[in-house]
């Protein structure tokens, strides 16, 4: 303690703070009284309610605030002395009058959204634990969950024995499959490296773009994987693939994996697994599934079908974060194979001080790339304890049911087009107006805009075919009828005000 004390004034003087002005470690931690901790939370908590709420009940879901004035009114500075509970309370008010509003009806924007209140509980209760996910003796009940999650997502896929690890999104999911992939074709890539000169992988042209992130990373490079042709739908033509297979054997190439979609970014397409499986069989290829985005639909007896085949996958991934409403991230990988997967999440036997051979195989963290890593499962699994298997499968149902509701009212205005065949809960649809193509992507690019500038409604825009569309995605448990009805009003009335602004042919 003296030595501790020594060292505290030395920094005192060296930075010019008299003792008077410092407050001890103690004064600020240690004797905090718990009145005064407990009436600090139950401000926050009233505050996150009162946003909650209010989510539901007012039109704008996001501040109009340019990022030039944000970052002008905005109060972000740290302090060389701190500021206390109560400004803290401030600066908790002033995050959240300037965060978009997720969970409200309106919100429909990227591939997640919405609300579990069982899951905001259970990232409480991760924070207030705060332990890491690496070994069974500083997580002990955290590991049970996850590996009791797991099991039980593979089990859906009916994937039999298998392995896997929750991960930081399915961009890290599917760097997992193409390292497995590289691993299962090259054992001695962990140790000795490769030459990716050579090494080809497989994927939609619709796929997404982590797996470019992903080629690089493993050493392959963007040239090395291979875009094949879909058909009007969005979905990998299965003769296209062996096609583009053949081509590369035939050049020289080595073919290691192929990656499949389940649930596309834009269209929401479903690559065909059975088909697909059964050309990456016969090439001896791993194959891996993106099943990010569509994977929630092994729920639904309905329409677990887009994914037919799955089982015939070497693995895939799946975030739990987009259509379930867990909030970020929350994300699976699951493989068949144990040891690939050990494998290429191995140390090198250097991590000593972490793992200690107990005879009892139970620490996660040897089936993940990271070390430190949060528990995700926690927030997942009183959510799913709360409504089940059954409760998922009626929200995925009561999607589609709303999707199915907006693609109808998209179909029957003269004012609106839809612009891709729907499979999932993406529906993309285009503004009528202009007479040419130009000034079509003219009006839904500024219609696009003045949604967001309005801050009722947030969709996003894509292009299809070299048409820009407006993309919206029914993952919140908030929409209703009432208010897709709202949101096309909306959109007419802007793509009508636009369109009388354009020159005069």
């Amino acid at each position: 303690m003296q030595l501790f004390n020594l060292c505290i004034k030395k920094c005192i003087l060296h930075r010019k703070y008299s003792l008077e002005r410092m407050a001890t470690f103690k004064d600020w931690f240690l004797q905090r009284r718990p009145m005064e901790t407990d009436l600090f939370l139950d401000e926050v908590l009233s505050r996150v309610k009162e946003f909650l709420a209010s989510s539901q009940t007012e039109d704008e879901i996001r501040p109009s605030d340019s990022h030039t004035s944000l970052s002008r009114t905005s109060d972000l500075q740290l302090p060389l002395e701190g500021r206390g509970l109560d400004a803290a309370l401030d600066d908790i008010e002033q995050v959240l009058r300037h965060s978009v509003r997720t969970t409200a009806p309106g919100f429909m924007n990227p591939l997640w959204g919405g609300l579990s209140i069982t899951s905001i509980a259970g990232e409480l209760v991760t924070a207030a634990t705060n332990t890491a996910m690496y070994t069974y003796e500083i997580a002990p009940i955290a590991t049970l969950i996850e590996s009791t999650i797991l099991k039980r997502i593979a089990e859906l896929a009916e994937f039999g024995t298998s392995q896997g690890t929750l991960t930081t999104g399915g961009s890290n999911g599917n760097l997992l499959g193409m390292l497995c992939a590289r691993q299962a074709k090259f054992p001695m890539s962990s140790h000795a490296g490769v030459d990716g000169t050579k090494m080809v992988a497989f994927v939609s042209e619709e796929s997404h773009y982590s797996f470019n992130i992903a080629s690089n990373v493993i050493g392959i490079g963007h040239s090395n994987l291979i875009k094949v042709r879909c058909n009007e739908h969005g979905q990998m033509r299965p003769d296209a693939l062996e096609e583009e297979i053949e081509y590369a054997i035939q050049e020289g190439r080595i073919p290691f994996a192929v990656l499949a979609t389940s649930g596309t970014t834009v269209k929401g397409s479903f690559d065909p697994l059975r088909e697909i499986a059964g050309v990456a069989h016969k090439y001896d290829l791993w194959m891996h599934v993106d099943a990010a985005w569509g994977g929630s639909c092994l729920f639904s007896s309905q329409y677990r079908s887009l994914m037919d085949g799955i089982e015939l996958a070497d693995s895939f991934c799946w975030d739990a974060h987009k259509m379930m409403g867990i909030p970020l991230i929350c994300s699976a990988f699951i493989v068949k194979d144990a040891e690939i997967l050990q494998t290429v999440c191995s140390n090198g036997n250097t991590a000593h001080y972490l793992y200690i051979e107990t005879g009892e195989n139970v620490d996660l963290g040897r089936y993940s790339l990271q070390c430190g890593r949060r528990n995700d499962a926690l927030k997942l699994w009183l959510a799913w304890r709360e409504i089940g298997d059954a409760g998922w499968a009626s929200m995925v149902e009561r999607f589609m049911q709303l999707a199915n509701y907006l693609e109808d009212r998209v179909k029957n205005h003269p004012s609106l087009e839809l612009m891709s065949e729907r499979m999932w809960t993406n529906v993309c649809f285009r503004y009528v107006g202009g007479s040419s193509m130009d000034e079509r992507n003219q009006i839904n690019a500024e219609l696009r805009q003045r949604l967001i500038q309005d801050g009722r409604f947030m969709v996003s825009r894509s292009t299809i075919n070299q048409s820009i569309v407006l993309r919206s995605v029914v993952a919140n448990r908030s929409i209703t009828e009432a208010s897709l009805d709202a949101f096309l009003e909306r959109v007419i009335s802007l793509g009508k005000d636009i369109e009388r602004g354009l020159p005069q042919q």
